[in-house]
């Protein structure tokens, strides 16, 4: 199938790499045109031109989003009508709202579609992935779904999505954090690194993130999958939603000061699992 994508960071490369080798065409945009080499696809000069009946988007907020859908050279520019825009952005889930409803002013079908994973289950069609949006348009791109998720929920309500995908984060840094002040507070009592992390792995660490960002400790190898920027930015739209609910937060509001700290540290870019290297000792 000929498809669209726009936004070629850490996650957009692996997704657009799994449809390549789903056999899927793309024709892809992305702000710095570099980021599509190696890719196989062609190469649109501005999201208007990504030419094709459905389009994915994943990028780094609601503002990018906003820009690519609305902006000069947009997607919601000229005869649109008929296309489904697939956006696998974590959103603000307010923000997101006004997505669904300028799509359908365009004739466009909006799906709201953040993914739980990063680079890794990417390549892999082990996603899971949160939909809201028209039930038709939804079952019309579910084998494409399909292609990136292992597990698929949809949440028609608009919104919806956008705001589990933030409860799951607030489990995802949450945990990261903890086995980061575990790991850095064993090895400063005197134990190994390495044993450290198996026994957390059989005992109350036990989790999927641990299985995900164990070697990461060990080697402390921090290039990106999901960044702690990204998930610093997810915590923050968390805490509105919070605030929206009159829902304490207290962890999710720590954790959030936590990975502000990787700013101070320089370490922002690099992959959430380096909130380590504030723990450890040097």
């Amino acid at each position: 199938m000929n498809l669209g994508f726009i936004g070629l960071g850490n996650l957009g490369l692996a997704v657009a790499g799994r449809l390549l080798e789903r056999g899927h065409q793309l024709t892809v945009w992305n702000r710095t045109p570099a980021k599509s080499a190696g890719l196989e696809v062609r190469v649109a000069a501005a999201p208007a031109e990504v030419a094709a009946e459905i389009v994915f988007l994943c990028l780094f907020d609601s503002r990018a989003v906003a820009e690519v859908l609305n902006g000069p050279q947009g997607l919601l520019q000229g005869k649109v009508g008929g296309r489904i825009v697939v956006d696998l952005t974590t959103n603000h889930f307010r923000e997101v709202l006004p997505f669904h409803l300028q799509c359908r002013e365009a004739g466009v079908s909006y799906l709201e579609s953040p993914v739980l994973g990063s680079v890794v289950p990417a390549a892999k069609g082990a996603l899971t992935i949160l939909t809201s949006g028209e039930r038709d348009a939804y079952d019309r791109v579910r084998p494409l779904l399909a292609d990136l998720g292992q597990h698929l929920f949809f949440l028609e309500q608009p919104g919806l999505a956008s705001r589990m995908k933030l409860i799951n984060n607030l489990t995802l840094g949450s945990f990261m954090a903890t086995l980061a002040e575990a790991l850095a507070l064993g090895e400063a009592a005197g134990l190994g690194r390495e044993a450290v992390l198996e026994i957390l792995g059989v005992g109350g660490g036990s989790s999927l993130v641990l299985n995900a960002k164990k070697q990461k400790l060990l080697s402390e190898d921090f290039a990106p999958h999901f960044s702690s920027a990204l998930i610093y930015k997810d915590l923050h739209c968390l805490q509105d939603l919070a605030y929206e609910c009159r829902q304490p937060l207290f962890t999710g509001a720590l954790v959030k000061e936590l990975y502000a700290k990787t700013f101070a540290a320089g370490i922002e870019e690099q992959d959430f699992s380096a909130i380590y290297r504030l723990f450890k000792k040097d």
